[in-house]
């Protein structure tokens, strides 16, 4: 059986531990000879990179090890290349969602204007991700599930469009296994589901069990009565307070079309303004990340340095990350699983822009992906995400073109923005604060 070499792009990322525990623990189906890391930061990289070399040599020794800042060195010899990339790391995200909030409107990491800017960002990262792949392996597969991956998609797209990429994202993985647990299942594996929408931005329109039984009355009954709170695991004083509002909100979410199940990122679109009002423009997300699992991750891998042995680490594989592998695994073994992916429409979704990024079921095998076709959808969502693909649309042609005009027209043109003046107003902060990470825009 043939084993396999990846390079992580992102290696000083505080989710690459986990990526790394859980790569081990499917070697039984997706071998491994060797894992690289890489990342443009190579100080933060080596103190994740050094401990989770102790830990592979302690629990994996015959995987070869290696992390570099060095492109060639780590893309060289690889057949995945894993891309989970944070250009300006969290303290961009922070102005991301800050600066926002000043003018009242939603801060977040992928949608409204917070999005928009980590998206500029984003871009340039991940084509010169692909590129060295191209360059220097160039029969392997880039598997990214870097955000805002609607945005990022597109640029590939439009860009890149014979490139081996795959774009995935694992926000409907975790909710399928809340589904999946509200219906008493082990794992979101026992459900077939149909789903179409962009990415943070779509529904699910069937939910079955493998044996044919429909699991969307069930679901439902949840949905209306406590959002996907019922699926979250653990006693709920374990929850983090910023999530478990979001779960709780698809509530909402959900009655304004109870045809459906929704992506919970739709609370953005569909009720901001509640979102700023319980928003603490002081204290976003980001800062909660930057306390909470950045902290605990760095210390984890300092303290593993410092004793040199990984015994007693308290790493733990990143399950519900188990999606990438499932990717990768069916790309080696033409394994048709069936995957929601980031795909070219192109009438997959039958009265929808051909040319737009949707998020759909395909089947993956060795040669990719075939698109699993959901027919036409209501006017409502179809409302919905043309307005919203049309500002994805627009960040793209702003960061080829450097345009200012079209990325104002972007911030207009989200659902999360009152109007023109305002956008203006938070546009030219934004470009204040991404000088350097941004194309100049004229």
């Amino acid at each position: 059986m043939k084993k396999y070499s990846i390079v992580i792009a992102g290696g000083g990322s505080t989710y690459t531990p986990g990526i790394v525990l859980m790569l081990l623990e499917h070697q039984e189906r997706f071998p491994i000879r060797q894992i690289k890391m890489y990342d443009n930061d190579g100080e933060r990289q080596e103190i994740v990179a050094k401990a989770c070399g102790i830990y592979l040599k302690e629990n994996a020794p015959e995987i070869a090890f290696h992390y570099t800042t060095d492109p060639r060195e780590a893309f060289e010899d690889v057949d995945f290349v894993m891309a989970h990339i944070r250009v300006g790391k969290y303290a961009m995200r922070e102005k991301d969602e800050k600066i926002p909030l000043k003018y009242g409107v939603l801060g977040q990491e992928t949608c409204g204007p917070g999005g928009i800017a980590y998206g500029m960002r984003s871009i340039g990262g991940v084509l010169e991700i692909l590129d060295y792949m191209e360059t220097y392996s160039p029969d392997a597969w880039m598997l990214n599930y870097s955000n805002p991956a609607a945005i990022v998609a597109e640029a590939t797209r439009r860009l890149r469009p014979n490139s081996k990429i795959l774009n995935i994202c694992d926000m409907p993985v975790g909710l399928e296994e809340m589904m999946a647990a509200m219906c008493g299942l082990e794992s979101r594996k026992e459900m077939e589901v149909n789903y179409y929408g962009l990415n943070h931005f779509g529904w699910w329109t069937s939910i079955r069990h493998k044996d044919g039984r429909d699991l969307m009355p069930e679901i439902k009954e949840h949905m209306k009565k406590n959002g996907f709170l019922d699926g979250m695991p653990g006693p709920e004083e374990s929850w983090d307070p910023s999530w478990a509002e979001t779960y709780r909100m698809a509530k909402d979410v959900y009655a304004v079309d109870p045809d459906t199940i929704p992506n919970t990122y739709l609370k953005y679109y569909l009720y901001p303004n509640q979102v700023v009002k319980h928003s603490n423009p002081q204290h976003t997300r980001a800062n909660e990340v930057m306390e909470g699992r950045e902290k605990t991750v760095f210390t984890e891998c300092r303290r593993i340095i410092e004793a040199g042995t990984a015994k007693d680490c308290h790493f733990h594989a990143d399950a519900h990350a188990s999606y990438i592998v499932d990717l990768a695994e069916a790309l080696a073994y033409n394994t048709k699983q069936r995957m929601l992916l980031i795909v070219p429409n192109g009438g997959a979704i039958e009265n929808f822009d051909p040319e737009a990024m949707v998020e759909i079921p395909c089947l993956v095998g060795s040669n990719g992906y075939e698109k699993i076709c959901q027919g036409k959808i209501p006017r409502f969502q179809k409302g919905l995400m043309e307005q919203q693909v049309a500002v994805e649309k627009l960040v793209v042609e702003a960061w080829i073109e450097h345009s200012y005009i079209k990325l104002w027209q972007a911030i207009t043109l989200s659902k999360t923005v009152p109007g023109a003046d305002v956008a203006k107003q938070i546009l030219d902060e934004l470009i204040e604060a991404n000088r350097g990470y941004w194309p100049e825009l004229n």
